[in-house]
């Protein structure tokens, strides 16, 4: 059976750290680290993930506000609160909950965010530093994987990782952070994604096996050769014959760690390290922002 990679100890013992960071950065610089939150509907899951955020950002000592605007905000009325936000000194860290109502251009939105301040690592200058391995900030996801697989001392110099899915939010930056020659990274990557024939062919020759493409079940046994280590980045809510629901992720867990060597569960994998990770990306920017 397949040792479980706890998400929710290790989130824990990050928040403890972090919270240890805090208290020193306002003790030596009376900074107090601040993440503003922009909620644009109401989307039910949005505001639970937001109100989570909030509450994480409590726990370690963080300044957080939510600022709620209706769907029917302009553009306009979005960009000028980030513009606002980028100019207040005690913002440390911009989100905005994504996804956004259509008629809002995602983009647009994402490039007026200061670089400095994106904590979530969707600004194309952070995307850039990050392809070409400067510092910068890393998405919240592919940093909570990497930070996984360092505090369970997986190896991955010299290993086969096999990332199915590629967004740019998860599947294109853990590509790149794994094929770097860095910590956590030295290895030989592939990307399969649905333009990819017989996948299971190549997640068969993956030592770590990471899947992020939000479809329950695509990921069997079949997929997976014996002693892989399996990181599932999906998160599905399916519904059960007896009408209620749950939370599930890309990979058939019960078959599937029967074989690995290693896997995440879903939930308790690798959600609360990607809260986790905010938390370190806000507490890094209030760091480098107070050093200017």
């Amino acid at each position: 059976m397949a040792l479980i990679i706890d998400g929710n100890a290790l989130a824990a013992e990050i928040r403890t750290e972090v919270s240890a960071d805090v208290a020193r950065l306002t003790t030596s610089t009376g900074i107090v680290p601040g993440l503003n939150l922009l909620l644009v509907g109401e989307d039910p899951a949005s505001t639970v993930y937001v109100r989570n955020k909030s509450k994480d950002c409590e726990k370690v000592g963080i300044r957080s506000t939510i600022v709620r605007m209706a769907a029917t905000a302009t553009e306009e009325e979005v960009v000028e609160q980030v513009r606002e936000w980028n100019n207040d000194p005690t913002v440390h860290g911009i989100l905005v909950q994504l996804p956004i109502p259509k008629h809002i251009n995602e983009h647009r939105v994402i490039r007026t965010i200061d670089p400095a301040k994106d904590v979530d690592g969707f600004h194309p200058e952070n995307a850039g530093r990050l392809l070409i391995g400067l510092d910068g900030f890393i998405p919240c996801t592919p940093y909570g994987v990497l930070e996984m697989l360092k505090r369970y001392n997986i190896e991955t110099s010299g290993k086969h990782a096999v990332v199915v899915g590629r967004s740019n939010i998860v599947g294109k930056p853990l590509a790149i952070l794994l094929a770097q020659k860095r910590p956590q990274g030295n290895a030989t990557v592939t990307i399969c994604h649905t333009g990819t024939p017989n996948i299971a062919e190549h997640t068969r020759r993956a030592d770590i096996l990471i899947s992020a493409v939000g479809v329950h079940g695509v990921i069997t046994a079949d997929h997976v050769k014996d002693g892989a280590v399996v990181i599932d980045v999906g998160i599905n809510r399916i519904t059960l014959p007896d009408g209620t629901t749950k939370l599930t992720g890309d990979v058939l867990f019960d078959e599937v760690s029967a074989k690995a060597s290693a896997i995440t569960p879903v939930p308790g994998g690798v959600g609360p390290m990607t809260r986790a990770m905010l938390l370190r990306n806000t507490v890094t920017a209030a760091e480098r922002i107070g050093g200017r």
